[in-house]
């Protein structure tokens, strides 16, 4: 079971829930406290120990049965017992007879099962799952899918077209209507219960075959230094797993940081007037406390150059939040759009998305940098104050259109700090590009109180370290 409980974990960090070492720990001596016979009691306890943000509890809910069962449906005996005994009789008559014709093996067990309301056992099902369509897929997303297939495989449609064959039967031996509508009611509860017992089962060996298949970790090194621009689909895809482990490193480094500094330096004023009760021996020392974790508003490129570095920029930034005092984001392609909102309601992976979805392009050479920061500055600007790191987040090519510096060095004057990230290197920094025109990055550079050059995911992870442990 303890090794159930640590698959467990696994599975809701794949999904996106953030638990901690300490946490699972938490849940597996709290296992060990209240044991395993009452499940209800064994659910509250994980759920107690691993979720903490409201909308993970869809996934806990989701993610429970797949690795301890959800809660079995009785099996139910046909007739219910009110059948008198030559009923039950003529009932076991016709029922061993439609067996002994019946083929496939597997649908005369299922059958048996449904009308005589014995659970096969989770084995039992297994064997005829390896039977007929042993799941091929270990990705927890076409559960259902391969579920479906497995009991089309198994014929699973066969039993009703059995049990309307039993009930005629039964019907032209002379069975009374009430007895035969008990029956039918029993057998489809049983057969309803056998579906989620073989669903249950695709899921169990669906995860097995994912463990036994591992992540490709030889890779993963070799992809945080790639250059974005350079990733394949299926390499992208990979990378966002990357980034939780990325940003589970930066979170456990950043928190030991702020425990060290959270006291700060020692306030002298505060610590002569605490202590001028005890005629100013230094008894009580104050210290001025430390605002470690920063405001951030982060602006960025929208335009198809720039549209990957962007979801794992704000993936990676959003995977941090509990180090972050706020975030405020944005983006801009001719316009500014605030897509605050949109991490507000929904998981930062889902809410990339949405806003990829949404925040799209109309033309080519439609971006416009100068216009969005004039925008920004206008509707905006209230969200930008002397504890604010302002993030832009782009390349810095304009289109030939007005950079908009009055704007950005109104944003500047306003802020704590601002920072670029930008993907192209630093020889591409105010040239010419055929593709995108001049970069004005050279005009915007003397404003910025830090430029770094980002474009793979270990030099990111490393910006992103930096701002975030500076004073």
């Amino acid at each position: 079971m303890e090794q159930r409980i640590v698959d467990f974990i696994a599975g809701l960090r794949a999904a996106g829930v953030r638990i901690s070492v300490a946490e699972s720990a938490d849940a597996l001596r709290a296992v060990e406290h209240i044991g395993i016979a009452d499940k209800s009691l064994f659910r509250s306890a994980l759920q107690a120990t691993l979720i903490k943000e409201p909308q993970d509890g869809a996934t806990f809910r989701e993610l429970f049965p797949q690795f301890f069962g959800g809660a079995a449906k009785p099996m139910r005996q046909p007739g219910g017992g009110n059948m008198s005994e030559e009923e039950q009789q003529m009932l076991q008559q016709m029922l061993q007879q439609m067996l002994a014709a019946m083929t496939p093996q597997q649908l005369a067990q299922l059958f048996q099962a449904m009308m005589q309301g014995q659970r096969p056992g989770d084995q039992q099902i297994r064997d005829m799952v390896d039977q007929t369509a042993a799941p091929n897929m270990s990705n927890p997303m076409y559960q259902d899918w391969m579920a479906r297939r497995a009991m089309r495989q198994m014929q699973f449609n066969k039993l009703e077209q059995a049990l309307q064959e039993l009930l005629e039967k039964l019907r032209e031996a002379g069975m009374s209507e009430a007895a035969l509508q008990e029956i039918e009611q029993a057998a489809r509860a049983n057969q309803q219960a056998l579906a989620e017992q073989i669903a249950q089962q695709i899921g169990q060996r669906m995860r097995e075959q994912a463990r036994q298949e591992g992540l490709p970790q030889p890779r993963a090194e070799e992809l945080l230094d790639r250059p974005f621009e350079y990733l394949s689909p299926e390499e992208a895809q990979h990378m966002r797993a990357l980034v939780a482990q990325l940003a589970a490193r930066l979170r456990s480094r950043l928190a030991l940081r702020q425990r060290r500094g959270k006291r700060g330096s020692i306030d002298a004023k505060g610590t002569i007037r605490a202590n001028l009760q005890f005629g100013g021996v230094p008894i009580v020392v104050r210290h001025r406390r430390r605002h470690l974790k920063p405001r951030l508003v982060i602006i960025c490129d929208r335009s198809v150059s720039t549209e990957r570095f962007m979801s794992f920029m704000l993936l990676l930034i959003y995977s941090l939040q509990d180090q972050i005092s706020r975030t405020r984001s944005f983006a801009f392609i001719d316009r500014i759009y605030d897509i605050s909102t949109y991490f507000a309601e929904a998981r930062p992976d889902t809410a990339i998305e949405q806003v990829m979805r949404n925040v799209r392009p109309t033309r080519s050479y439609s971006t416009d940098l100068g216009a969005s920061l004039g925008e920004f500055v206008r509707d905006h600007c209230d969200c930008v104050d002397r504890r604010t790191t302002v993030i832009v987040m782009g390349d810095a090519r304009n289109n030939e259109n007005d950079p908009g510096l009055k704007a950005f060095d109104f944003i500047k004057r306003r802020a704590r700090r601002v920072i670029w990230f930008n993907p192209e290197p630093p020889f591409m920094w105010g040239r010419f590009d055929p593709g995108s025109l001049s970069s004005d990055m050279l005009k915007y550079m003397p404003m910025c109180n830090a430029v770094h050059y980002v474009s793979t995911m270990r030099q990111l992870a490393d910006a992103v370290d930096r701002l975030l442990t500076q004073d």
